[in-house]
């Protein structure tokens, strides 16, 4: 998001303790809607944020510039939800998806390309929202924030590889949804042959 969060970090790790205010204020709205997307719950979130952001200023120290500072924050973020999902013993169902082969998917996303770009970024946020928690997280990360497999890969401890495999099937859930959910007519149309 931006190149000078380190400015800030060093600023507070010498004591000045507003410096955090500054990160808190670029990361807040997004910590909060990753948040959102994994537990389905305004308060909870709310709470998930407030937590995350104590993590991270706590151990602010060990931020090691491996990675981008709000890579970092994603996976303290991730972690934090993670936890409160065990602590809850909540468990979300999985949408189902009957034989959605890659094909389709790219159908779905030329169509949602013709789309305003306003209108497809809240049909994705509408969706989205209807999906589980892991599949949501991750889908924001990838069309929101528009990390790539390596950075979503450190925010959520797995390798790049399985990144891509819960991505696409994430994707599945969403086309899915988003196929159930699009003007019937749109979708029909960029499934004419020779697109």
């Amino acid at each position: 998001m931006t190149t000078n969060d380190q400015h800030y970090i060093n600023l507070v790790l010498e004591g000045d303790t507003h410096a955090f205010s500054t990160l808190v204020g670029r990361y807040k709205d997004l910590v909060f809607t990753l948040a959102l997307r994994m537990l389905k719950n305004t308060e909870e979130a709310e709470e998930i944020a407030q937590d995350a952001f104590i993590k991270v200023y706590k151990s602010l120290a060990k931020f090691k510039g491996d990675s981008k500072f709000s890579t970092w924050i994603y996976k303290v973020t991730y972690n934090t939800c993670l936890d409160r999902i065990k602590k809850n013993k909540k468990y979300f169902n999985n949408v189902a998806i009957n034989e959605f082969t890659e094909h389709e998917i790219k159908t779905i996303d030329n169509a949602l390309n013709y789309l305003e770009q306003e209108e497809y970024k809240q049909s994705i946020k509408d969706c989205i929202a209807m999906l589980p928690s892991d599949d949501a997280f991750l889908l924001t990360l990838y069309y929101f924030e528009e990390l790539s497999l390596d950075e979503i890969s450190k925010t959520i401890d797995l390798t790049a590889n399985n990144v891509k495999v819960k991505l696409f099937r994430s994707r599945k859930k969403l086309a899915h949804i988003l196929r159930e959910r699009l003007e019937p007519e749109i979708i029909e149309n960029y499934e004419r042959p020779g697109r």
